[in-house]
């Protein structure tokens, strides 16, 4: 009977192990659903539009300012503006892949080190805030290169854009499913 409970305990504790190794990987991984933000600058998130070669970023800033007519000096400015951005944030996730790596060998080790734990996930909540702070920044750039009427013009699409995205979601939704 002890032995089996010992097991039992042992199975019980390696599946939560699992569970928060599987959250704290989760939050590395973490990007926008399937077409969100495509060809925007970085409003689909690094995950979607940053880590992707830079005739990808340069063709999505095309493509984003495309109707707006955005002349070929701002088109050059507000690629570069994006190519900067994402070779920071590149940058800056591989030193998060680092900490997530620090985090898994604190959750493995044969001792939990609730401190170092705590500690390595206020990093992680710091370098998901530095890039962030890198996109705002790129994307206030990019604005400033913009007219005023240009960034009305992407501003309605965008919105137009995330309507449609929302349209999609809801559709989804199997007809059974009371929506009150």
């Amino acid at each position: 009977m002890i032995k089996t409970q010992s097991n039992s305990l042992k199975l019980l504790f390696m599946g939560m192990l699992l569970a928060v190794m599987a959250t704290v990987a989760m939050t590395g991984w973490a990007q926008p659903p399937h077409g969100e933000g495509r060809g925007a600058l970085p409003m689909g998130g690094p995950g979607m539009f940053l880590m992707r070669s830079p005739e990808h970023i340069d063709r999505a800033v095309d493509r984003m300012l495309d109707g707006v007519d955005a002349t070929d000096t701002q088109r050059k400015q507000v690629k570069a503006i994006a190519q900067a951005a994402a070779k920071d944030a590149r940058d800056q996730m591989a030193s998060g892949r680092e900490l997530h790596a620090k985090m898994r060998a604190l959750l493995v080790a044969p001792t939990i080190d609730d401190a170092a734990i705590e500690g390595v996930r206020q990093q992680i909540a710091r370098q998901h805030d530095a890039v962030g702070q890198r996109m705002t920044q790129a994307i206030v750039d990019a604005a400033k290169v913009l007219t005023p009427k240009q960034r009305e013009q992407l501003a309605t699409r965008f919105e137009k854009h995330r309507g449609h995205m929302r349209g999609r979601e809801q559709g989804a939704l199997p007809s059974t499913i009371p929506m009150t």
